[in-house]
């Protein structure tokens, strides 16, 4: 995968890609990530990339021609519909699901607004799509290039160590993770639960599968209504509401089953 980034920031991204599983992908040739400095696509002697607001305002608003010509330049190397993201709060929310979409794309342009925000003809001209990490707000667009790049990057064939691993991961199959536990078997007052130690698979898997319904409906039942549950997973969380249910008030509602 070739991912493209424009930014006024461009050393921004020297560390996080130059350790770790980011790094790694690099160097076997998986992933390519080039970080391109907007103000090489200005065209004045100031390399200016920002002006005053039209209509007036606080802040600064960043410049419609050197975004519209770094991706137009971009455009030329890539594939014919390369998605063009660009990232803020008013995008859509980022998910695993579309983590796994673009992952499956050759070519990513990522665009780092900066300031009060990006002219509104930047959008209209060649943005594809928008996206927000969440409901805050960054200083500007770096931070969030770099999530998606690793969240898309790990996904790619070959850059994990065991590609199984993510079969089990949270939001992978709509569900939160189980609990893990390794050495020492007691760490004071707390020890692995027996069944991990009990050398038994097909138990292992199960209370593992119990667990992350449990931690899904405790901790974000708004993903286990949405989720695809088999007949071994309503039993199981009917087995969760009776263990609930044996240590709550009677006057308290438990959830039922999705």
């Amino acid at each position: 995968m070739h991912i493209d980034v424009v930014t006024i920031f461009p050393e921004f991204f020297t560390a996080p890609l130059s350790v770790s599983i980011l790094a790694r992908a690099q160097q076997e040739g998986l992933l390519v990530v080039e970080a391109h400095n907007l103000r090489d696509f200005t065209d004045d002697k100031h390399h200016v990339v920002d002006d005053y607001p039209y209509g007036g305002g606080p802040g600064m608003v960043m410049k419609a021609p050197p975004f519209i010509d770094a991706v137009r330049h971009l455009q030329e190397r890539a594939p014919e519909g390369t998605p063009v993201i660009f990232f803020t709060p008013q995008g859509q929310p980022l998910t695993q699901t579309k983590v796994q979409q673009l992952s499956g794309r050759p070519h990513l342009i990522l665009l780092c607004g900066h300031y009060e925000g990006v002219d509104e003809r930047v959008r209209q001209a060649v943005v594809t799509e928008e996206i927000s990490l969440g409901d805050y707000v960054l200083t500007g667009g770096e931070p969030a290039a770099i999530v998606l790049i690793d969240a898309v990057a790990r996904l790619l064939p070959g850059v994990l160590g065991n590609d199984n691993s993510l079969e089990s991961e949270s939001f992978s199959r709509g569900l939160l993770e189980h609990p893990h536990y390794t050495r020492p078997a007691a760490v004071g007052a707390m020890t692995v639960p027996e069944v991990l130690l009990s050398g038994h698979h097909e138990q292992i898997r199960r209370w593992r599968r119990q667990q992350s319904l449990r931690r899904t409906m405790q901790r974000r039942p708004d993903l286990l209504s949405a989720a695809q549950l088999t007949e071994e997973d309503q039993q199981l969380l009917a087995e969760i509401n009776q263990q609930l249910n044996q240590h709550t008030p009677a006057t308290t509602k438990v959830v039922t089953d999705a």
